[in-house]
């Protein structure tokens, strides 16, 4: 299978929070980036099916980070993978 990716990725683990009203919050740690979304591993998250829509905010830098919304993309035994949904 060809790789689809639009954005290359690059490693990056950082707490984060994401919501959802199926489970309320989970923290779980990013582990990896792109411009157009974010793996985030926690077995829980894989509960969600592909196309939910979940909140999620970077946790313990400085100054709040912004909530941003996210869709499922894939799901996987330790985790999601997230794009970056566009606020209209």
């Amino acid at each position: 299978m060809a790789n689809q990716r639009q954005h290359p990725r690059a490693p990056m683990k950082c707490r984060i929070r994401i919501t959802h009203e199926s489970f309320g919050e989970v923290f779980a740690y990013t582990r990896d980036l792109s411009d157009g979304g974010v793996y985030v591993k926690h077995p829980q998250l894989a509960e969600l099916q592909l196309g939910t829509i979940v909140s999620g905010q970077v946790q313990d830098l400085p100054m709040p980070a912004p909530v941003l919304r996210m869709e499922v993309m894939r799901v996987d035994a330790e985790g999601i993978g997230l794009r970056f949904v566009q606020e209209d």
